[in-house]
């Protein structure tokens, strides 16, 4: 993927452009020309782009070739398209210029920053994995209106650290956990991705690279390839980072980061053992490597009676000398209170802080200061949230094997979303007949660069009963289309979202 041009020919990364393409009324070719279309005025295709064959773009849209056929010389009609024997099939010339659409070059979370950015929509979204807020933040925010609120507006409200009051409480949260920690140790961001995109910056200069486990969660691969990395992915196994393959990628690759996600990993839900844990440390000491820790999931536990006890963050395992940054967040809270965090050493805190300085000149103190109130009921608030949890993974369970047999999977240790694996199907052409069935799925394939999980994908069971039911349903009934038409029928036609 040296030359940008040749981004699209694969066809993959055109499919995440596209998005929802079969939403709304009209035959599949027009609405397949339209998306085209947007995406041209978008910027997201630029003119000489190479667009896929009509057959490979059949077999990626899961649509017949007719429908790409007319699309294309729709297209051409417009004057949006240009086909030359011999060289393809090209946007046009004529397309305008328009500045840089935003996507990451070579990323493949576009499908979910643009769910982000557009809402919910009229399909039943398996983009984000995230709770509904918990009551105690409404009580929290009461609070600080009365007894913080004052104080706050004494401030000058700069603070690009965080709210001292809520530096405090976290790094008392850790040195609970087992790793002493002072405030002066801890950054308040907004949310766990905000300090990813500051670490990656800091960290990432140049022609780094970070090695990172396969799955992992594609926004963050795209936060590294957009700082210019060079992503390297290590599998997986059933207590974390697979050791051996890690001790290879290590020496052969010298990454200038090790990324993990030892607390309920996303989207495997995979809890990384104690053993593994000091394995993963004595080898990042021997190979001087510096090891980002996203626990991000870390309170979303499921409370069942063989639940895995937690061990202590994979920093507290690192000798001194090895630089570890934790990165973490209300997550199990509240997504939208946007309070994450970073604890590490001083000056790579201080380097961190200079680009959020830069960023936004600091984060909302009225969210920090609820948050501030949140962490002595914290551990409550897991601990309820966790039955509801097991609930709905268990729900989950059942309605996959009464309607999808033959789906396998791994019930995960935590977190908030099942890994699933489809027998014998590409999950990317799943889910262009799941689109037109109302559900917006992410397939493997954007998760590990690999190739190895192409027929997997993450179902979040944190819906709500009823929408968890009829999800498993339009679920089950692409996956008959599917089995019985194959992947390039034009039918079934897209259909009403009720």
């Amino acid at each position: 993927m040296a030359r940008e041009l040749d981004r699209f020919s694969r066809g993959g990364d055109l499919v995440a452009v596209l998005g929802d393409w079969t939403a709304g009324e009209g035959p599949l070719y027009r609405k397949l020309a339209d998306a085209v279309a947007r995406a041209v005025d978008e910027g997201a295709l630029a003119a000489g782009r190479r667009l896929p064959s009509e057959r490979e773009l059949a077999r990626l849209l899961a649509v017949s070739r007719a429908t790409v056929v007319a699309a294309y010389e729709e297209l051409e009609a417009r004057e949006l398209l240009e086909r030359k024997q011999g060289s393809g099939t090209r946007i046009s010339d004529v397309a305008r210029a328009v500045p840089a659409d935003g996507r990451v070059s070579g990323g493949r979370a576009a499908a979910t920053f643009q769910r982000l950015i557009d809402g919910p929509g009229s399909v039943i979204s398996l983009a984000c994995a995230a709770d509904a807020g918990v009551p105690e933040v409404a009580e929290a925010l009461e609070e600080v209106a009365r007894y913080d609120l004052p104080g706050l507006l004494g401030d000058p409200g700069y603070q690009v650290r965080g709210l001292p009051a809520l530096r405090e409480a976290v790094a008392d949260y850790y040195t609970g956990q087992g790793l002493p920690t002072s405030p002066d140790e801890v950054m308040i961001t907004n949310g766990a991705h905000q300090a990813l995109v500051l670490l990656s910056e800091v960290y990432l200069r140049g022609a780094a690279t970070v090695a990172v486990e396969a799955p992992s969660w594609q926004p963050c691969l795209d936060v590294f390839r957009d700082a210019g990395a060079g992503v390297v992915p290590v599998p997986l196994d059933d207590e974390g980072i697979d050791e051996r393959r890690l001790a290879a990628v290590l020496a052969e690759h010298r990454p200038s980061v090790l990324y993990v996600m030892p607390t309920f990993h996303n989207p495997a839900g995979v809890l990384m053992s104690d053993r593994r844990r000091r394995r993963v440390a004595e080898l990042a000491a021997r190979h001087d490597v510096a090891v980002i820790e996203d626990n991000a999931y870390a309170g979303c536990i499921l409370a069942r009676e063989d639940a895995p006890e937690i061990p202590a963050p994979l920093s507290a395992y690192l000798p001194a000398g090895v630089e570890s940054v934790v990165v973490e967040s209300l997550k199990a809270v509240w997504g939208g209170l946007r309070i994450g965090w970073i604890r590490g050493p001083r000056g790579l805190l201080q380097r961190c802080a200079r680009r959020k300085a830069l960023a936004d000149l600091g984060g909302p103190l009225i969210e920090q200061a609820i948050a501030a109130r949140l962490f002595p009921r914290l551990p409550e608030i897991v601990k309820t949230g966790s039955v509801e949890r097991a609930e709905r993974c268990d729900q989950a369970e059942r309605l996959i094997t009464e309607h999808l047999p033959g789906w396998t999977w791994r019930t995960p240790d935590g977190g908030s979303s099942l890994w699933l694996a489809l027998p014998e199907r590409d999950a990317d052409v799943f889910a262009q007949i799941a689109l037109r069935h109302g559900v917006e799925v992410i397939p493997g394939s954007t998760m590990d660069p690999t190739g190895a999980h192409d027929n997997y994908l993450r179902l979040p069971f944190m819906q709500e009963p009823q929408v968890l039911d009829e999800l498993v349903r339009r679920l089950a009934d692409a996956w008959g289309d599917l089995v019985r038409h194959g992947p390039g029928e034009e039918e079934p036609r897209a259909r009403t979202i009720v």
